[in-house]
């Protein structure tokens, strides 16, 4: 069996734990029984993602698959992973719904998204990337009673994302633990009102409202100032004619919207000049998020 998961861009500017989209960049993990545990990886963490001690997608696949079938069976697993790791592109979300998709698979237990989503969230507090990762689409997520709630959309299909990825990763526990603790009444209103516009300009496809809905005074400057360039990124992909210029996740990847494709080529272009030390690439947006796949 071969199971794919999309990569995601979380936040969104003001939208911080709550909106989030899939792209059409994927990992994927081919899972077949076998005689004895073997493991190997092709791409994004291929030194260190071989045993189950460092590997997510092996401890939640064996816990799930043990949970669903009461067998301790061993399989070989072969990843191709692309999604880079620590760079704010839902790379432990990946992981988790990935290998819960994959132990129901195994298990020939029903494919249930919901479930899958209800149970990622034991193991990644984040709705705004196990959701879209799970669903795929634009989503926007909260949190009630312990569950995810949330609102799916697809976005156009001429819109891409132009990713910017640094040669720099940040650590999403320590850039979190560097944010404020307490939020000023008149700050805290600027996010809900710019998030919630930011939802209705995708929605309605008003894209001209996206330059100011995608303010942030919660999380961005705070993690952009770990790797400052970014301040440069951002300004660049506006000046290049991004719709929005957002930090993807807690960073160090950078997320700007483009109208089309000639528009995504127009700002890669410019950042890859700008920027030649670090990555960019163009994406469209997934609409499915993770499944099985025909080998």
């Amino acid at each position: 069996m071969t199971v794919i998961v999309p990569a995601t861009s979380a936040n969104m500017g003001p939208g911080f734990d709550s909106l989030g989209v899939a792209l059409k960049f994927y990992n994927k993990v081919e899972i077949s029984p076998s005689t004895f545990f073997s493991v190997s990886v092709r791409g994004e963490g291929a030194r260190f993602l071989k045993t189950k001690n460092g590997n997510a997608f092996l401890n939640v696949f064996y816990k799930t698959y043990t949970r669903l079938t009461g067998a301790e069976d061993t399989f070989r697993f072969r990843f191709e992973n692309n999604i880079p790791l620590s760079r704010g592109l839902g790379s432990s979300s990946a992981a988790i719904v990935s290998a819960l998709t994959a132990a129901r698979l195994a298990a020939k237990a029903p494919i249930d998204k919901r479930e899958i989503l209800s149970e990622a969230l034991t193991y990644e507090s984040h709705p705004d990337n196990i959701a879209p990762a799970t669903f795929g689409g634009f989503c926007v997520c909260a949190l009630s009673d312990k569950n995810v709630v949330f609102s799916r959309v697809c976005l156009d299909d001429d819109l891409r994302a132009v990713i910017t990825i640094p040669n720099k990763s940040i650590s999403t526990r320590f850039s979190r633990s560097a944010l404020p603790k307490k939020m000023k009444l008149e700050d805290a209103a600027f996010n809900i009102a710019h998030s919630s516009l930011l939802t209705a300009a995708l929605i309605t496809k008003d894209y001209d409202l996206l330059r100011v809905a995608c303010a942030d005074r919660l999380h961005q400057t705070v993690r952009m100032r770990m790797l400052p360039q970014l301040f440069d990124v951002q300004k660049i992909a506006f000046e290049s004619g991004a719709l929005s210029a957002t930090l993807s996740g807690s960073g160090s990847s950078f997320f700007s919207l483009a109208e089309n494709d000639a528009a995504a080529q127009k700002i890669a272009a410019k950042l890859r000049d700008k920027f030649p030390a670090f990555r960019t690439e163009i994406f469209e947006f997934d609409a499915l998020g993770a499944r099985a796949q025909e080998s």
